[in-house]
């Protein structure tokens, strides 16, 4: 079984504004010296993570929380809050238990009762001790004890934080390295944001009745736009790299082969298939990855996103992206030897290859 497994996927988005930088603009990078657009991360993990696929590949077909994705909130405490004063605790009593049972999570806010600085992910698992350690507490009308607050981490991980990982500043023992590297997606070419300027129509502006209201006012027929307002957008084929550590994987899950199998099934079809969720209502950029190469072995992983560093030219940047992604790929073997022991290629221009063969190559 190789340690790793990598991913390069090739994919072209139209017009769209998938991940929005402080101004509401796409994101962007300088690289190359041009922009290129840029996903981050951050938002292709939470896409993936949250998305229906991941849900149905993941959650466990009898509903049991083995294999079930975990939560990333600040709240568990404003909920323990509302539970306890919901049966009855005092404001007072229902604070301090609820702070008692917040930090052990995380540092509190200062301005804001009962919530945790940081976002904590917790497994299923975690969440129903929660849940059952306050049920307890509101049938016995009393206060967490010590070793009740120490049982409420699990060593045992849902899938989504074995594979992405998570930190908890005061309780180390139970943080996770994550087993999935994601790189932010880049633009294989120079690309300029533009801005859609767009108005919306009054459905009533021309009725009888608002035409009457206007002239009993004095006022002269409008007839304008409803709204009027400015949307930036971009569009580029997108180079996207992760690398899965499998044997870290297996090691987070506990040694679950299935659960691992599972896992890496479910991120690379995410991967492959599932959009960052920005501004689809407005643009309905939805797309799947037109090529893929999936790479197993034991050898330090690198990134291919050497054959972009010079931005392409032309016009066909989806035949252009994959030619350039094999020639570094051939190259990158030629000076260092094999740099994968086995590979697979999914090229939908061509027609080779499919999702579910890719899959099980990954299995294997």
């Amino acid at each position: 079984m190789s340690r790793f497994i990598q991913l390069h996927t090739l994919i072209s988005y139209p017009p769209a504004n998938l991940n929005r930088d402080d101004l509401g603009r796409p994101k962007t990078a300088m690289m190359g010296g041009v922009e290129r657009l840029r996903v981050s991360s951050q938002s292709l993990k939470r896409a993936w993570r949250t998305s229906e696929l991941f849900e149905q590949k993941l959650f466990s077909k009898v509903g049991q929380s083995e294999g079930a994705l975990g939560t990333r909130t600040k709240h568990l405490g404003v909920e323990v809050h509302e539970k306890l004063k919901a049966a009855g605790f005092t404001e007072k009593l229902a604070g301090e238990y609820a702070n008692e049972i917040s930090k052990v999570y995380g540092a509190l806010k200062k301005d804001k009762p009962y919530e945790i600085e940081q976002l904590v992910h917790v497994s299923a698992e975690e969440k129903a001790s929660l849940d059952k350690l306050v049920a307890k507490l509101i049938a016995d009308k009393r206060a967490p004890e010590k070793e009740e607050l120490d049982a409420l981490l699990h060593k045992q991980q849902a899938a989504d934080i074995a594979m992405f990982g998570r930190m908890l500043a005061s309780k180390t023992e139970h943080n996770v390295e994550a087993a999935v590297q994601v790189a932010h997606a880049l633009g294989i070419h120079a690309t300029a944001v533009e801005d859609d300027y767009f108005t919306a129509v009054d459905d009533l502006n021309d009725s009888e009745l608002v035409k009457l209201h206007r002239r009993e006012k004095g006022k002269e027929v409008d007839t304008g736009a409803g709204h009027v307002g400015e949307s930036a957008f971009a569009a580029a084929v997108f180079y996207q790299y992760i690398c899965i550590d499998r044997e870290l994987l297996l090691q987070n899950l506990g040694g679950d082969h299935a659960l691992a199998q599972r896992a890496i099934a479910a991120l690379i079809e995410a991967a492959l298939t599932v959009a960052p969720g920005g501004k689809q209502n407005s643009y309905a950029s939805r797309a799947y990855a037109h090529y893929a190469l999936a790479e197993r072995g034991d050898r330090q992983p690198r990134s291919l996103s050497l054959a972009f560093l010079k931005p392409l030219g032309g016009s066909d940047y989806a035949i252009g992206g994959i030619a350039a992604l094999t020639s570094v790929r051939e190259n990158m073997d030629k000076v260092y030897g094999a740099c994968a022991d086995s590979r697979y290629e999914l090229d939908v221009i061509k027609g080779e290859g499919s999702l579910q063969a890719l899959l099980a190559f990954a299995a294997e």
